[in-house]
């Protein structure tokens, strides 16, 4: 056989690709075959029209090499052409629509390499094709079709890429419709659209901005993540918001473990504003600067603190006795009334308390009785105080078990 070395190559004469060429569609046909039998996320769909436009894309592709093999080709026979490489990578994207694996996307090419040999090469031995021209032929065909599957794995990869920026935006439309309590129907379309399951409840975490992601894939993959700004808050102000669906509430807190966050209520999904909502009241007063504080342990807190003006001026009346004394001895004897009515009365519980002799606690309260007179044993005037103490307006929050 007469035969031309070209410079990135082999150059085949017109007889031997004609003859290459006539073996197509038995090649076509064959690897579809074995790809149904081998390639299990296939089984089953080698029928009608797939299998049609897969043994056109196995002829187009293998035509292709044909062609750079031929003598009139002469050209780098291990790279396909522009067509034949556009056609791959639509493949590689038009099986990420379908749902089917990169895995198996390589495996039908590495069936498709196999199979193609195994038929050139005896048509190759039948037109008594010297060895090293031989070997040279088998070389450049799995080259070629390592090139096309590489091709087809970038198209794969962008269109999961696309496809999971497309669902993130879809996602992130969704959360903030529910955190605006959009109606029950416009939410059932827009979590459709993010192909995302309604749960029957959610919980709101608030947590670093830094900690968002992380976070997201610890609580799953359905959790749904915001910006800062859906609080309006500005995103330098490092927060994120996570909804985690689910009401295990002791498997969402075990989850987050460590990590410097607020958890609010868990609630109904479509209701999870009100999650949020509360969440965000700790988030205005202590920030993230503690590892876990739970809504649910604070409820009191929050019950007082509903009204921080309302609050404030509570405090002043209630406290107005001790408003002409040094701003320590005022400090001393406020936390000294809190633990006595915290403790109703308990003189040694109070002094236990405040780390003093249970002397030390008996002269304090001698001093308040002096300042307050009768309100300590008017109930409504107790009740005042109670709450007024039960909180100070902006103090840092106190330490839990999970602190």
């Amino acid at each position: 056989m007469e035969r031309s070395a070209v410079r990135y190559g082999l150059a085949l004469e017109q007889p031997a690709v004609d003859a290459l060429r006539g073996q197509l569609p038995v090649v076509a046909e064959q690897t579809v075959d074995a790809i149904a039998v081998e390639v299990g996320e296939y089984a089953g769909q080698m029928t009608g029209t797939f299998r049609e436009r897969v043994e056109d894309a196995v002829r187009l592709a293998l035509d292709g090499f044909l062609g750079l093999v031929g003598h009139a080709g002469a050209g780098d026979a291990s790279t396909p052409l522009k067509p034949v490489m556009d056609a791959a990578y639509a493949l590689g994207r038009g099986e990420a629509r379908s749902g089917r694996t990169m895995s198996a996307l390589l495996a039908a090419y590495r069936v498709g390499a196999r199979v193609a040999w195994r038929e050139w090469s005896t048509v190759c031995v039948a037109l008594d094709m010297p060895s090293q021209v031989l070997a040279r032929f088998a070389e450049l065909v799995f080259s070629y079709i390592d090139t096309l599957s590489a091709a087809s794995v970038t198209g794969h990869s962008d269109q999961l890429a696309v496809t999971g920026r497309v669902r993130e935006q879809y996602r992130e439309r969704l959360a903030r419709a529910i955190l605006d309590a959009e109606p029950p129907d416009l939410l059932l379309a827009l979590a459709d659209g993010a192909e995302w399951q309604p749960p029957d409840c959610l919980t709101a975490v608030l947590a670093r901005a830094a900690d968002g992601h992380s976070l997201q894939a610890v609580l799953g993959p359905d959790t749904l993540l915001l910006p800062g700004d859906v609080l309006g808050l500005a995103p330098d102000l490092d927060v994120s918001v996570l909804l985690a669906p689910g009401g295990n509430r002791r498997a969402l807190l075990d989850a987050l473990g460590p990590t410097p966050a607020i958890v609010g209520p868990t609630r109904p999904w479509t209701q999870s504003g009100a999650s949020l909502h509360r969440a965000r009241r700790l988030l205005d007063r202590y920030g993230l600067k503690h590892r876990l504080l739970d809504t649910e342990e604070r409820l009191a807190e929050l019950v007082v603190i509903a009204d921080e003006d309302a609050l404030r001026d509570l405090r002043t009346r209630v406290l107005r006795p001790l408003a002409g004394l040094r701003p320590d001895t005022a400090a001393t004897l406020e936390s000294t009334l809190r633990s006595w009515l915290l403790h109703q009365g308990r003189r040694e519980a109070v002094a236990a308390e405040l780390v003093v002799h249970p002397q030390t606690v008996r002269y304090r309260m001698t001093r308040l009785r002096e300042l307050f007179g009768d309100t300590l044993t008017d109930p409504e005037r107790v009740l005042e105080i109670t709450v007024a103490l039960a909180v100070a307006p902006g103090a840092a929050a106190t330490p839990t078990a999970r602190d």
